[in-house]
């Protein structure tokens, strides 16, 4: 099967499988306070960390919602663990709420401050990391022309990392049960990790 992304055959494949080819991905769910001091949540499926030194990360918004406007407005935001224990509390945080609404209410989750940025993080994930804005860039097509996307990306200020899942000087990820995006509805738990050395410099 070959097709162009226009001429997908809606017989043989109803619904685009697109993200479900780009599988799994992290989930980037993200925190951020608005100048008015207003608070959102929200679950990104396209995000991912772009670089170590210094350490970054990044989250796609498609059309200009709350975490955008709000990264905007105060050049910050936070990334939050989603897990397999805090599935249920992370998709409620994905409905569409008036502007304004507390998504951590309305999902029963705890705020924790933060120590550097405004916006807070999920108390009960085990993992966050506190980001400042340095950049946010509406995506291009081909054509040069703008879509509904936007790039938002952020170096990291601040690590919070739950001490029950450090060992051993090394983060136990699989306890952690990080949840990633699949395509459709579908998503998967990382709980199982094995290790392949990098091969010897020839």
């Amino acid at each position: 099967m070959f097709y162009t992304p226009e001429s997908r055959d809606k017989t043989l494949l109803p619904h685009d499988p697109f993200k479900a080819l780009i599988a799994p991905r992290p989930i980037g769910w993200v925190s951020t306070k608005g100048r008015s001091g207003a608070v959102n949540l929200a679950p990104y499926s396209f995000f991912n960390a772009i670089c170590e030194s210094p350490p970054m990360i990044m989250f796609s918004s498609h059309g200009r919602k709350d975490s955008l406007t709000f990264a905007e407005e105060t050049r910050e935001f936070v990334w939050n663990m989603a897990t397999y224990d805090l599935r249920e509390a992370m998709n409620r945080t994905a409905a569409v709420l008036p502007r304004g609404e507390n998504e951590f209410t309305c999902a029963g989750l705890e705020m924790a401050k933060s120590h550097f940025v405004a916006p807070p993080r999920v108390a009960a994930s085990p993992a966050a990391l506190e980001c400042k804005v340095t950049d946010i860039q509406q995506i291009l097509d081909i054509e040069g022309a703008p879509t509904e996307d936007y790039l938002v990306f952020g170096q990291v200020v601040g690590v919070y990392i739950g001490d029950a899942f450090v060992r051993d000087g090394r983060i136990d990820a699989a306890a952690m049960l990080p949840l990633a995006r699949c395509g459709y509805m579908d998503y998967v738990v990382a709980s199982t990790l094995f290790e392949m050395p990098r091969p010897p410099r020839v």
